[in-house]
């Protein structure tokens, strides 16, 4: 099932965050206050719209309870950024995740209702589209052009089975390269030891094998 993405804010984060998103099938509300980009920037998502966010009317208008999630990347723009999570809190999105340009813009932004904040210094606006459109990826890193390192939770039907059991290597075209169990350390894989739900793996994948993920 696609997931459904509202994008509030086209910076340089928040245009790639949209087209990655966008190009891995998920449906992409974009959403700026600036007109002419909006206009360049309608056949790179789902749908382009032009607001302004710190208008609760406006904010109101985009419909954000349809959303599975929420980005709001306006970095250096406080009043809208507090105005776009209060409103898709309000409306029930599952999801909301805010950009912040400083610790104490992520404290007040986590205040008034973030799930979580990007880093837009760490994470690239693939590596993020990747993390949220996938239920199941904690973490993403891109090791070169063609290989990623992914630390992900268990799919549910992997639970109480091990490795030999599963092939995934076979199957899914992974190599898994480590396990931990939630707060504990990473050790490497017994091949006979079952997944557990407080199970984390990691492992490794070429680019090719990336679209069965989501």
């Amino acid at each position: 099932m696609k997931k459904s993405v509202a994008v509030l804010g086209l910076g340089k984060y928040g245009k790639s965050l949209s087209e990655n998103l966008y190009r891995m099938g998920a449906d992409v509300l974009a959403v700026d206050s600036n007109e002419e980009l909006i206009g360049e920037f309608a056949d790179k998502c789902t749908s382009a719209v032009c607001a302004n966010l710190t208008n609760e009317d406006e904010v109101l208008a985009l419909g954000l309870k349809n959303m599975d999630i929420v980005v709001v990347s306006m970095g250096r723009n406080l009043a809208a950024s507090i105005m776009s999570i209060a409103v898709a809190k309000e409306q029930g999105v599952p999801l909301v995740v805010a950009k912040s340009s400083s610790e104490r813009m992520s404290s007040i932004l986590l205040k008034v209702g973030a799930d979580k904040i990007l880093d837009p210094e760490g994470d690239g606006g693939a590596r993020s589209a990747r993390i949220l459109i996938s239920s199941s990826f904690k973490d993403f890193f891109q090791l070169d052009e063609n290989m990623y390192m992914i630390e992900m939770e268990p799919k549910k039907e992997w639970i109480g089975k091990n490795l030999i059991e599963l092939g995934l290597r076979k199957s899914m075209n992974v190599n898994v390269v480590a396990v931990r169990e939630k707060g504990q350390l990473w050790h490497f894989v017994e091949p006979g030891e079952p997944f557990t739900e407080n199970s984390l793996l990691l492992i490794v994948m070429e680019k090719k094998h990336m679209k069965k993920w989501k």
